[in-house]
């Protein structure tokens, strides 16, 4: 399978970088090939600009490192978002390649045809959608207080109106105060988890 990873997180030695270890490996057992679009070390520019927009309205998006990542996504069969929850959304640089990569035209086109315009996917290849976070607010409070701010926005939202039934959000919680063990724990499970993947 042709696995495209979408990584953020620009500190070497985080947690975050641990998982992207981890699920590479992970895959490369299961031989599947990996594709990493590394957002930090691209320099990638999250901010929409007045020529981002116009191209947003036209349908062509005008950044060629966008135009880069759409064709490699578009020769995906499965992504991988892999990125912190800090405040409890994801990082600047993240939400900036939602908003510029998952574009009219590239991603998904509008169907007209109906009472209220929907969103149709472009992306045709790719039938799976997995986020991997990292938090280190309660589960239980980021549900209760924050209502699953992730999930509702970017898993529901954005994947949601795509129309992508594969999905899966895999949340990593209380990470800076869970012991060494338990870390190293969940990443042997994530490993086995995608070296599985089907």
């Amino acid at each position: 399978m042709k696995v495209i990873i979408v990584f953020n997180h620009p500190y070497e030695g985080s947690y975050c970088n641990a998982i992207l270890k981890a699920v590479t490996a992970g895959l490369q057992k299961g031989g599947h090939e990996v594709s990493l679009i590394h957002l930090d070390k691209d320099h990638f520019d999250p901010v929409m600009r007045a020529a981002d927009l116009k191209g947003f309205k036209e349908g062509k998006p005008c950044d060629p490192r966008v135009l880069n990542y759409c064709e490699r996504i578009n020769d995906a069969e499965h992504l991988i978002l892999i990125f912190p929850i800090w405040w409890e959304l994801m990082p600047a640089i993240m939400k900036g390649f939602i908003d510029k990569v998952i574009f009219p035209g590239s991603a998904y086109d509008y169907d007209n045809s109906g009472r209220f315009p929907k969103m149709i996917k472009r992306w045709k290849n790719l039938n799976g959608i997995t986020l991997i976070t990292t938090m280190n607010t309660p589960s239980i409070a980021y549900r209760m207080l924050f209502g699953n701010a992730i999930k509702k926005a970017v898993f529901n939202g954005t994947f949601g109106k795509l129309g992508f039934k594969n999905r899966k959000w895999i949340s990593f919680n209380m990470v800076k105060f869970v012991s060494a063990r338990k870390r190293e724990r969940w990443l042997n499970k994530l490993e086995r988890r995608f070296e599985a993947l089907i």
